[in-house]
């Protein structure tokens, strides 16, 4: 039996609009992921223990507040200290071009901007957890 790729979905810090979150959470079931939404107002600690408590591949996260500089840092550094290197981490939302490569950088493994196809989110996520974890998903 072929594992599934378990990706915790998140929102990260204040922002209250979660309509992609779930529509990224709906496209990866659709693709035969496990998804865990953890819903609104999530903070780093609340996303790691979830994480581990669900031993998941992928922790993805949804940021449209313009906080993703002062908020994926503490994750970052959160999912080191929790030894989740094998981890990936995907960060989704309203992100600046000139931010992209500082958040690569601290150790997010991809970003989405809007207008991202879901198609793209799922193969680069499938990508992820075959470089982080081994998982092989045709």
């Amino acid at each position: 039996m072929e594992k599934r790729i378990k990706v915790v979905v998140s929102k990260l810090g204040l922002d209250g609009h979660d309509r992609g979150a779930k529509v990224i959470a709906r496209a990866l079931k659709d693709a035969g992921m496990e998804v865990v939404y953890t819903g609104l107002r999530q903070t780093p600690e609340q996303i790691v223990k979830t994480a581990i408590q669900e031993d998941a591949d992928i922790i993805g996260v949804s940021i449209l507040s313009g906080a993703h500089l002062e908020l994926v840092p503490p994750l970052v550094k959160l999912m080191k200290d929790k030894g989740l290197n094998d981890v990936g981490l995907i960060v989704g939302g309203v992100i600046p071009p000139q931010d992209i490569d500082k958040l690569k950088e601290m150790g997010v493994d991809d970003i989405f901007l809007p207008g991202s196809s879901l198609k793209e989110i799922v193969d680069k996520i499938k990508r992820i957890a075959y470089n982080k974890r081994g998982i092989k998903i045709e």
